[in-house]
């Protein structure tokens, strides 16, 4: 073991008369399970969920939309709506962190790949839904 090693032991476990040995895991600061640090998964809090599935649950109760797909990734999260399950997405929802301070964190993509509205707070991009809201 490296001097940048952290072992990491488990309990001793006995099964009846027979005695297992102490097990343990060694992660090496060279070996590539040692970078999980860097592997974070972008994904959507809770208040955030709340804020979109406010919209996707007054939308499906008008009979607008009646699917949606939630994926998370190392770089992005995306919410995707559709209006059959079959059918590619009416609108993905994405949060990308690295643009926090550029851009925005928030987007909403159309049905054709085109950005519709993006920013930094998540409530002012989703009230490009509003006036469907209104609609109909």
């Amino acid at each position: 073991m490296s001097s940048g090693s952290l072992v990491i032991p488990f309990p001793k476990k006995s099964s009846g008369p027979q005695k297992s040995a102490r097990t343990c895991i060694v992660l090496s600061s060279n070996s590539p399970s040692s970078h999980f640090t860097n592997n974070l998964v972008v994904s959507f809090h809770r208040t955030e969920l709340n804020q979109i599935l406010f919209y996707y649950g007054n939308m499906v109760s008008k009979g607008e939309w009646r699917d949606y797909a939630i994926d998370t990734g190392t770089h992005e999260a995306v919410f995707s709506i559709f209006r059959h399950s079959s059918e590619q997405p009416l609108y993905r929802i994405e949060k990308v962190p690295k643009l926090a301070n550029k851009q925005g964190a928030y987007r909403i993509i159309g049905h054709e790949g085109q950005t519709l509205k993006r920013g930094k707070e998540l409530s002012q991009v989703l009230k490009i839904f509003n006036k469907k809201l209104e609609d109909g």
